[in-house]
């Protein structure tokens, strides 16, 4: 092997370096990018579950009111048509 092979193949294999080098920054930077878009995505997620559970506590505490309310009112009701034996009589069967 001639000087010259020798550094046509040096410069050669500091080429093929120099390339790799840049397609592996170039892979590593979109690998990055990708993990971003999956961490931001998560994120919105958990933004979104934490919203709807807080909706949910609300319509379950909605929907606990109105069913003390209608509680009462068939409570008040039961007590009323007791009271009242010819009119009105509530049987369980």
């Amino acid at each position: 092997m001639t000087h010259d092979d020798r550094q046509f193949m040096q410069q050669l294999f500091e080429t093929q370096t120099q390339q790799f080098q840049h397609h592996l920054s170039a892979v590593a930077e979109s690998f990055d990018h990708k993990l971003g878009l999956i961490a931001d995505g998560h994120e919105v997620l958990r933004n979104e579950i934490r919203e709807t559970r807080t909706e949910l506590k609300q319509e379950i505490e909605l929907c606990n009111f109105k069913i003390d309310a209608v509680a009462g009112e068939l409570k008040a009701h039961r007590a009323d048509t007791e009271a009242h034996h010819g009119v009105y009589r509530v049987k369980e069967s």
